[in-house]
């Protein structure tokens, strides 16, 4: 079965979004949230601020047009494009967890009453069906310096929160877990310590950006990832972003130890041993630090739990960029769809579609196991399983939108009803609030 799209169709989840541009992104549409759009139980839920910045989740049934908004009792603290909104899922006591509104500072947290996703239509949906702000976890308060949550669920049905602990250049990845009553922080598994050295200079600091933190259909954790240097002297000409290289580790017990891709062990979560840029065997598609590399871009597993990330960066064929990072990444960058073969080998395929954007790329696969590749301003190219993923093709141009740029995939639906969806912001100017939308797109059955 060859990759194929039917749609959009749309739904509209807010006249009048909050709308400001900061880190060349939006607040309610940054690509790496996890999940700022999540299907659960027949119902999708979405996640976003109002023109009044105040914090909403929304949901309806699947397939609805109408969608039933929740205000929440937070007001956006800052107009920085990096504190969004994330949701959970607990499947041992049914609750919905957001975490929201941080960047290298404290965080917020709410999480629903038990039950809420088990029983939707007998569970009143509105501001009684969550509690109280926080900012700790039930009281576990982690660090003070959070940032990038991601929620994401394990085969025994627990919820693992994960977030970089300290700043960039300068952070490390930790997880908290959750077991459907109290949470437990099991500490931090990557370390921001060592020298790495480029063909330009040397840095001691960085901190590692992740493409996502998934479980395949067997239970192991999968993480690819770039690393950011602190100190710009990696760089031919000083300016610019710091990211080099892609690794790849693996957790076979839940995220408390990581393995490279050859089996070894490389770090142990809580513990002084943790994975670091002088780990070996980390990096399986390696690239210097001056082509422009894009972090926290995206990553999922197939069918029989191969990793697949989508990289996008300038073509090593066109040297070091000129002009500023933004400027060249929307000149010349293109996606790559990097894939683990079935034989343990490492393919790249660079996408034939220019990005004319300087943001990042999601990629979701079907039931056939097809790539999609949803690139900035809501366009879509797809490759097929069949065909070795060396065709990729642009399905859909994204006509009709208006997209800003970074779309946020709803991972979580294709599972539930073959669809691929995605929240979109519509480009305005300034501080002008514009209209949030969801798109749908029917895949092949």
């Amino acid at each position: 079965m060859r990759p194929s799209l039917t749609g959009p169709a749309r739904t509209r989840l807010d006249a009048r979004a909050l709308y400001f541009v900061s880190y060349d992104g939006l607040v309610n549409t940054n690509s790496f949230q996890k999940h700022g759009l999540l299907t659960h139980g027949g119902h999708q839920y979405a996640v976003w601020y109002t023109a009044g910045r105040e914090a909403v989740v929304a949901r309806r049934g699947l397939g609805a047009a109408a969608w039933s908004a929740v205000t929440l009792p937070h007001r956006l603290k800052a107009d920085d494009s990096h504190n969004v909104i994330c949701m959970g899922v607990s499947p041992a006591d049914g609750r919905l967890h957001l975490n929201l509104d941080s960047h290298s500072d404290g965080f917020h947290y709410v999480k629903s009453v038990a039950g809420l996703l088990d029983d939707p239509s007998g569970t009143a949906w509105g501001p009684s069906a969550f509690g109280a702000v926080q900012t700790t976890l039930d009281g576990l308060p982690l660090t003070d310096r959070f940032t990038y949550p991601q929620f994401l669920t394990t085969p025994e049905g627990r919820l693992q929160l994960a977030y970089r602990s300290g700043v960039s250049g300068n952070g490390r990845n930790a997880l908290a877990e959750y077991d459907g009553s109290r949470w437990t922080a099991l500490g931090e598994w990557s370390g921001a310590t060592g020298t790495y050295t480029s063909a330009h200079g040397s840095s001691t600091a960085r901190n590692m950006y992740l493409h996502g933190l998934d479980y395949d259909r067997h239970g192991r954790l999968h993480a690819l990832f770039t690393w950011r240097e602190r100190d710009p002297a990696v760089l031919a000409d000083g300016g610019g972003l710091t990211n080099h290289d892609t690794g790849y580790v693996t957790s076979d017990d839940r995220g408390r130890t990581w393995r490279n891709d050859a089996g070894a062990v490389v770090g142990t979560t809580g513990g002084p041993d943790r994975v670091r840029v002088t780990g070996a065997g980390l990096v399986v598609d390696p690239l210097g630090p001056d082509h422009c590399l894009m972090n926290q871009e995206s990553q999922c597993t197939d069918s029989a739990g191969r990793p697949h990330a989508i990289v996008s960066h300038l073509p090593v064929r066109l040297g070091p960029p000129a002009g500023g990072y933004a400027a060249a990444r929307t000149a010349h960058a293109r996606a790559h769809h990097l894939r683990k073969t079935s034989s343990g080998s490492w393919l790249k395929t660079e996408i034939p579609v220019p990005l004319r954007s300087s943001q990042r790329t999601r990629l979701v696969l079907d039931r056939h196991d097809n790539a999609y590749a949803v690139l900035p301003h809501g366009r879509i190219a797809a490759a097929s399983a069949a065909g070795g993923y060396t065709d990729w093709t642009l399905l859909f141009d994204g006509a009709g939108l208006n997209a800003f740029g970074e779309v946020v995939v709803d991972e979580t639906r294709i599972a539930a009803d073959n669809v691929l969806s995605f929240m979109y912001q519509e480009k305005s100017a300034g501080t002008t609030p514009s209209p949030l939308y969801v798109a749908d797109f029917a895949l092949p059955t």
